[in-house]
């Protein structure tokens, strides 16, 4: 099994869709540094080599750009971090995740035996939430607006065909300054954090080291089927929280109760990403080889947050 992060991965070229984003821009820049070339779906002309425009008009993807490739790497979606969720914004964040998915998954099917494998996204909101239970990738699908979504999701990708090679990314929060983390810093900076609604709420969580570095696995092992990215260990909402107030040196004590979240976020919102439980195990992981740089919510916290008192 090859070093996951490491070169000799046996992977020479990688066309990538949703580059621009957290985790799409990190993966680039680690395949790139690692001599893998890279080819980047934009939805603008092209303005330098390696970018290749797509989905601008009417004609569909074309799958020659895929030829020769090891691996597409679909990762497009508009921000789950904007709020509320108005119907309307809901039916944007299905669109701009199912309709890319589709187009790479047609491209993949026409290609047939000489089809790179894809690697789709998805989340660990495919799960609902599930208090209590423990949820590897043989879970079931649960019942929010995130699980279908989620569900839609992973729908188009598989529509590639029963014989193509489809890994699923079932993503956890990123634990990043530009991730799950963005709010919680400025509430804690401003000393107003504490528990969300119980705080006792599973809350699953990966950084983006080990984010990319677990994507650059599944590619280089050919894993296929879905794939829980998710960090190793369990952690609270309260665990998350009180971490980073323990890093910024600030309080943690104001809770903020449920109701008073969905008020401003909305009920969708609060139930997916706030509330829900959810004990991700990341089996497939475990069992392919792969190992975590961090393996904790601190040891997360503690690579993504500067301390108290040093430069950010």
């Amino acid at each position: 099994m090859p070093e996951a992060g490491s070169g000799a991965t046996g992977i020479h070229r990688v066309v990538v869709a949703g580059a621009s984003g957290l985790i799409g821009s990190a993966l680039v820049d680690q395949l790139r540094a690692d001599d893998v070339e890279v080819v980047t779906l934009v939805r603008r002309p092209p303005e330098r080599p390696g970018e290749v425009e797509w989905l601008t008009g009417p004609d569909p993807f074309d799958p020659g750009v895929l030829e020769g490739a090891d691996a597409v790497v679909g990762l497009n979606g508009a921000s789950i971090g904007r709020f509320p969720w108005t119907a309307k914004y809901q039916s944007t964040l299905v669109w701009s995740r199912v309709t890319p998915t589709r187009a790479i998954a047609r491209a993949v099917r026409e290609l047939g035996a000489d089809a790179p494998a894809f690697v789709s996204a998805s989340a660990v909101g495919y799960y609902g939430s599930s208090v209590g239970r423990r949820l590897p990738e043989a879970a079931p699908r649960g019942e929010t607006f995130l699980a279908d979504l989620c569900g839609e999701w992973e729908s188009a990708a598989l529509a590639a065909g029963d014989k193509a090679r489809v890994a699923l990314l079932r993503t956890a929060p990123i634990v990043h300054r530009q991730g799950v983390l963005a709010p919680l810093m400025l509430l804690t900076r401003l000393g107003v954090s504490g528990p969300i609604g119980r705080g006792t709420q599973v809350w699953p969580w990966i950084t983006l080291e080990d984010e990319v570095r677990a994507i650059r696995h599944v590619m280089a092992a050919g894993i296929t089927g879905p794939v829980n990215l998710a960090g190793p260990t369990r952690a609270t909402a309260n665990d998350l929280g009180f971490a980073l107030a323990v890093r910024m040196n600030r309080p943690y004590v104001l809770r903020a109760p449920a109701w008073a979240i969905s008020l401003v976020l909305g009920a969708d919102a609060t139930e997916a990403l706030l509330t829900a439980d959810l004990d991700i195990v990341p089996d497939v992981l475990d069992r392919t080889g792969f190992t975590f740089l961090h393996r904790t919510v601190e040891e997360a916290i503690a690579a993504a947050v500067p301390a108290a008192g040093q430069p950010a």
